[in-house]
Order: structure tokens, then sequence, then C-alpha cells
């Protein structure tokens, strides 16, 4: 029977919290091994570097340290999820003896007998995850300074695992960071001073810290110090419009010492503002901090001043050697902003032709004019969603795979293999500005209708509620996708291979951008018309609109069809075909 309680479901979400900055923080994974000849996952087994424990008390109970220990499957892919497969993860525990006692949850898959613990657990899957915590002490008779190693292995007929080593010591320092009152309400232009602030609360001091700065692309920390490291998206950061800065600030930081910044950081709102985060860490610096904290993302160090931290009152004792965090939970604080400010998303249509049986390929989708990027950081939902309407006398052959397909009325549909009359596709959980989403639909053409029209709407991810809260132009979120009808449509169709805006690079417009007065309707949603297709229990309809969305206008030709005038509206089409050919001919001439 597959196990999946609570307590699992947290510990698969150990990714989110490694997204989060949290295990990214502390979590070094062993270096990932060559694949086996069996064809096995390969799991990186990783986790802190070092663990510091508070000395045991003079009296009461002894204060506990979490070892977390993570898996990490990075050759793995979406899809390839194995929820049965056990495998165990043993603690030789022999090399902390008289350093520190071991325990776990009540509720825990872990068991420890004398110099060993095991946990079990089951599943295989991409990405991070975590298992069960260690619970860790100081021994009685310990003595502050005494160190020792825990070596992890994994073992499963299912994978192979990556050893992995931590060390364990008692005493250290507590670099603890202070919360500072941020304006969160902001208008573009805002300059905020930001007095980085710590303390060492623990048993020793500090040789260095680490100080992490990450904000997203509304934001900005003008000066770029020349003892930082800046990564500007990419793997060591939390993604495309995040800026990272690792500061190596130089010092001995002692315990029961409070250090503030010697000049107050500056954040910057820019014009690109809308929903931002800033974080804000402190970590000992060390090689192995440094390392997690990269996280193998290239940087660019910078050219300014020297950011240094000074003491805001009487240091305690004096430097002792360089021990561990004994509550790594402490050392970040973040702050959210949420600016004043608009993001223009422009829908963007296509014109195709071709003859009864022949297969097109219709370039749609939108872009985001700005001058705000939008990004969900907290909730990590879709920020919007392109709705697209299937022109009638069409099937839809091939689409992007984040599409998917709804009945002819927005509803959810089983029947994900059959053509649909409807699609809608979401972007990630962030849009930079010029960015957007670019999705490239294969159509059969089975019936010749001059000017058939499919409605392209970019609307909130909920069909209860489509708008979107952040566009002050809801004229141009729809846009049409005609088939076979006049004009020089098939000119302004972009076609860039699906990529949106939260991948980081730039979607690609029309070559001919549709012009947001186009559309005088001010229409914000799809009809819910059908293709031809029947199949999945969809029946077939007609568009409806005539109005522009700020892509291509209806022609009207569909409604010329209905006045019974077929046969000439027919004929006018297939003029209108083979005119089409000729100026596409021209055009690649």
């Amino acid at each position: 029977m597959t196990r999946f309680s609570p307590r699992a479901a947290l510990r698969r979400a150990a990714g989110s919290l490694a997204a989060a900055g949290l295990l990214a923080a502390a979590s070094l994974a062993g270096a990932a091994a060559p694949a086996q000849a069996t064809g096995l996952p390969v799991l990186a087994i990783g986790g802190p570097a070092e663990t510091a424990l508070h000395p045991y008390p003079e009296s009461g109970e002894p204060l506990h340290a979490t070892l977390g220990i993570t898996l990490d499957n990075p050759g793995a892919d979406e899809g390839d999820e194995d929820y049965e497969t056990e495998f165990t993860v043993t603690f030789d525990l022999s090399g902390i003896a008289g350093v520190a006692d071991v325990a776990v949850e009540d509720t825990s898959d872990c068991e420890v007998t004398g110099t060993k613990a095991v946990c079990t657990d089951q599943g295989i899957w991409p990405g991070l995850r975590g298992i069960d915590d260690l619970l860790l002490t100081a021994a009685e008779g310990s003595e502050e300074g005494d160190s020792g190693t825990i070596r992890v292995t994994g073992q499963s007929k299912g994978a192979t695992f990556t050893p992995f080593t931590t060390r364990v010591t008692v005493g250290g320092a507590d670099l603890v960071m202070e919360e500072l009152p941020f304006k969160e309400r902001t208008n573009v232009g805002d300059r905020q001073k930001a007095p980085i602030t710590f303390a060492n609360r623990g048993t020793r001091a500090a040789d260095g810290v680490l100080l992490g700065l990450v904000y997203s692309r509304g934001l900005d920390i003008p000066e770029r110090y020349s003892n930082c490291e800046y990564t500007e998206g990419g793997p060591g950061s939390r993604g495309p419009g995040w800026t990272t800065a690792l500061c190596s600030v130089e010092g001995s930081f002692e315990a029961g010492a409070t250090y503030t910044l010697a000049t107050p950081l500056t954040i910057e709102v820019t014009d690109r503002a809308y929903y931002d985060m800033f974080v804000y860490s402190i970590h000992e610096n060390s090689a192995a901090q440094r390392t997690a904290q990269r996280a193998g993302a290239p940087s660019e160090r910078g050219t300014g001043a020297v950011l240094k931290a000074v003491p805001v009152k009487t240091p305690g004792k004096g430097a002792t050697a360089r021990g561990g965090d004994l509550n790594p939970w402490d050392n970040f604080h973040e702050a959210d902003f949420r600016t004043e400010n608009t993001a223009d998303f422009v829908a963007y249509g296509d014109k195709v032709a071709g003859a009864e049986g022949t297969t097109v390929t219709a370039d749609i989708g939108f872009r985001n004019e700005g001058p705000a990027w939008v990004g969900y950081v907290r909730s990590g939902e879709p920020v919007a969603t392109v709705d697209f309407t299937v022109p009638p006398g069409t099937t839809v052959t091939a689409k992007p795979d984040r599409c998917r397909a709804v009945t002819a009325g927005g509803g959810y549909r089983e029947d994900q293999k059959s053509p649909a009359p409807r699609y809608v596709c979401d972007t990630s959980m962030s849009v930079l500005d010029g960015g957007g989403l670019d999705l490239p639909f294969e159509l059969r053409i089975d019936r010749s209708a001059v000017g058939a029209e499919g409605a392209v709407t970019v609307r909130g991810p909920w069909l209860q509620n489509p708008k979107l809260p952040f566009d002050p132009e809801p004229a141009n979120n729809t846009a049409y996708l005609i088939v076979n009808g006049e004009g020089e449509g098939a000119d302004s169709g972009g076609t860039t291979g699906g990529t949106d805006g939260g991948s980081g690079e730039p979607s690609t417009p029309p070559t001919s951008a549709p012009d947001p007065s186009d559309n005088p309707s001010g229409t914000t949603g799809p009809s819910e018309s059908a293709s031809s297709a029947t199949s999945g229990g969809d029946s077939a309809g007609t568009t409806g609109g005539s109005g522009g969305g700020g892509g291509l206008a209806s022609t009207g030709s569909a409604a010329l069809i209905a006045s019974g005038t077929a046969a000439a509206a027919l004929a006018a089409g297939l003029l209108l075909f083979m005119a089409a050919r000729r100026r596409t001919a021209a055009r690649h001439a």
C-alpha cells in the first residue's frame, strides 16, 4: 500500500522550500554520480555541511537541533514519478559518539539502534525532496568545540545513491537577522533605506559573514558592491526576474554583539514593479556556505564600494574557533512590496489560408507591453490564461504541451486526446515585461469557410473571474484567428515555439504588431463557438462578435455565408485563397 500521510506530504514539499531559499541556503547535495550501467536513477544525498548544537546545560533538558537530509534526482524528467519503490537511508552515528545524542519524532519512519539510524520511505521522482529529520542534542559530558561526523548512505532496488557526510559540533555562532520595517505599499520611484542589522546570539564568534540579498525584477539596489557576487536569474537564483547578491563581509562577529551595515542599502522601486519581494539573510562565511548559496550559477562581481558591517553595541567575549549556526531558521526575513502600476497584456491572432484537407500552423498568443512585470511569487499561481476558441470548419491536430482541451463553454473535459472546440493555456507564475506566451497550433481545414473566426483572449486564470486586475487596456485582450479571410493578416503571427515570460526569454511579438485601437468594442472574453470536430461530445458552433481584439478584426465573411449567398461567398473565398497564395509566394520569393 502506498503510504501518503500529511507528514509525508510535507517531506515531499521540500523542493518547494528549496525554491523559497530555505533548503537551498543550507543544503549541500553530494556530487551527482555518473549514471550506472543498470540505468537506475542516481539520487544525490545532501544536507547541511555542519550542524551546531547548544552545549549540554547545567540544568534542564538540552536543546535539540534538526538534521534535515535531502534527496535530489536531477536527471529525471517530469512524468518519471515512481510512488511505489521503497528505499532506506542509513546514518552511521559512530563518528559522533560522546559528542551528540540522536532521537527521532514519534511519528517518524526512522529508527535509532545503537550507532545507526535507518529511515524508510518510498517513491522516487524528479527533483528535490526531504526525508524525516533526526533530532540532535549535545551528549552529557561533551564540551564546547567537540565535533564528529555522520555518514549517510542510501539503498534501493530502484535507484542508486551518492553518499554524504556532515559534521556535528558542540557550540557555535547563532546569527540572527533583525526584521526591517519596510513600507510595503509603494509607488514607482520610491526609495527606502535598508540598514541591515544582525546579532550573534551563539557561543562562538563568526569568522566573517555571508550576506544574502535576493530581490525580484521590480526592485533594484543601485550600488553594486565590490565584495558582492551578483547573479541575474539562472539556476542559483529563484528564477527569471530575480537578482541574487552574495556579499562576503570580513571581520570577527563576536558572540553577544549586534552589527549593522556601515552604510544602509538603498532599495529602489523601478517602473517594472508590481508584486515584488526582497529576501535578506545572514550566514557565517565559509567555502561550503558559499558553494551552497551559489548553487552552481555564474555570477559577476560588483565594482562599487566595499560593503561593511560595524558593531552597534559593545562586543561580548573574544573570538574563538568557527562553528555552525545554532539556529539557521532565524537567519533571514522576507518583505513583500505592492506597487501601484500596470501591465498591458495584448493578445494577437493570426490569419491562415488553405484548401480543404490541408493543415496549417497558426501562431497566436499575447505579449506583455509593460511597464510592469507580473509575478505571483507567493502563491506560484499562473498569471494569466490564453483562451482559444477553434474556428468552425477546422480541427486542431497539434497543440502546445502547456495547453489543455476544454468544452465549448470552457468547462472541464476528460478527453484530452481528441480534438476539442476550445483550449486554454496557462502562463507560469511570472510574465516578464516584454515577455508573453507564443502558442503555435496546427489546424486541419475540414471545409472551405470564408473568414471563419476563432477568438484568442488573454484573461485571468479563473473563467468565473476573467479580469486581469493589472491591465488598464482590456480592449486589446482579445484577437482573432481567421481562416481564409481577406487582407494581409497572415503576416501578423509571431512564432517562437511556445515560450513564456516566466522562462526568462522575451516572447517574440508578431512581426506586424496588432494595433490596440483596432478593438473599439472592448471585447474581453471569447465566444463559445466550437470546431467542426464532434468527438468527445462537443457540438459544433459558430463564432460570435465582429470587433477586432487587439489583433485581427473579423471580416464578416461568415455572416455573408449565413445570409443565403453561400455560393457567391464560396466563389469569393476561392479567389481570396488564390490571392493569399500569390501574396505568400511573393513574400517568400
